[in-house]
């Protein structure tokens, strides 16, 4: 039986204290990555002095992962004892989670380091990964009662072009969806953004057409992790975002990119690891693994759609069917159903 990959990390608690037994490290990791997309309202577990549901999980290098507060949020925290010019910069933050995980999410950074934020990373602009943009990057935060210690005048948030307008073009009510401060103010338009940051180069990349038209992966080449946002998703199906140009072929084009970067210990095991964007860490295998189940259910249907089946047809089908039991969903915002019928949608178009 294949051991999830959080077996191989350490909450903060334990991190900071002398190691256990790995054993035990892996049994109580492998209780919290089952838990799906271990989000604050479905695990209320925490290490000491944490808010309920929220977790720090360090991966490797500099970079930690927190878990239970929206999306995954991932932090690369410098420690000037490592040493070199650029080690204990600040604060790098991919996501910030959701609106009202905020103080939480900050409490969980302060575990981690006390250095203020500097860089925030967006990458993609769901709500589950902007929602804490406003409260990280404002001047003078006081969650904590440490006014600036985390953020403050020239904080830069890096995300895709894409990302700045679905922040802050008014919706149908007229409403602007954030205010000025949690919009990106160092966005990118070409291929990568790169900022050396903590002596480490770390490489933002554009993903065209996949979980969305905004799409980022981050890599941190020197800890050898990727933070991937929704472009993989290791508790269920991804989410195919079409009214906003996301498309299954983006989508599979995006992991394979991922996959040419990453160089496993072994046997596709270990080496590189890869965050999602909700779910456990994961590494090739894992990567791997999510990109051969698209290409087959897309093949799937792709097929019926060239043989002029219908939707329902399809559906009757099931082309889902040897996949369901690890991410598939019967309910809530993204089910199996509309990720057949995303995409049924992009085919029949193109047929």
């Amino acid at each position: 039986m294949r051991l999830s990959t959080f077996g191989a990390l350490r909450p903060l608690a334990a991190h900071r204290k002398s190691p256990r037994p790995l054993a035990t490290a892996i049994g109580l990791v492998l209780v919290l990555a089952c838990q799906p997309g271990l989000r604050a309202d479905q695990d209320g577990r925490s290490t000491a002095g944490a808010a309920p549901g929220v977790r720090s999980f360090y991966v490797q290098g500099q970079v930690w992962v927190i878990a239970g507060a929206g999306g995954n949020v991932i932090v690369q925290a410098g420690d000037a004892k490592a040493g070199g010019p650029g080690a204990g910069e600040g604060v790098l933050v991919v996501d910030t989670g959701a609106a009202g995980m905020t103080g939480a999410l900050l409490a969980e950074i302060r575990r981690i380091t006390p250095r203020r934020i500097e860089y925030i990373v967006n990458t993609s602009g769901d709500p589950e990964h902007v929602g804490g943009n406003e409260a990280l990057a404002k001047p003078e935060t006081d969650f904590l009662s440490t006014p600036g210690s985390f953020s403050g005048p020239g904080v830069k948030i890096i995300g895709h072009e894409a990302v700045l307008p679905r922040m802050s073009l008014p919706g149908s009510d007229g409403r602007v969806p954030y205010p000025a401060v949690a919009w990106p103010n160092a966005t990118y338009s070409l291929a990568q953004r790169r900022v050396f940051f903590n002596d480490e180069p770390i490489v933002v990349t554009y993903v065209p057409a996949a979980h969305s038209d905004g799409d980022s992966v981050v890599h941190f080449r020197r800890s050898d992790v990727i933070a991937t946002g929704d472009l993989f998703d290791a508790t269920r199906y991804p989410v195919i975002e079409r009214a906003r140009g996301g498309t299954v072929a983006g989508i599979i084009a995006g992991l394979n990119r991922v996959l040419d970067l990453m160089v496993p210990r072994y046997n596709q095991e270990g080496g590189t690891y890869v965050v999602p964007g909700h779910g456990r860490v994961g590494d090739q295998h894992d990567v791997l693994e999510y990109r051969d189940m698209l290409v087959i259910v897309r093949d799937r249907i792709r097929a019926a759609v060239g043989k002029g089946w219908t939707l329902a047809q399809v559906k009757a089908q099931r082309p889902t069917l040897d996949y369901d039991a690890r991410w598939g969903a019967g309910g809530g915002p993204w089910t199996t159903d509309m990720f057949i019928e995303a995409i049924y949608a992009e085919y029949a178009r193109t047929r």
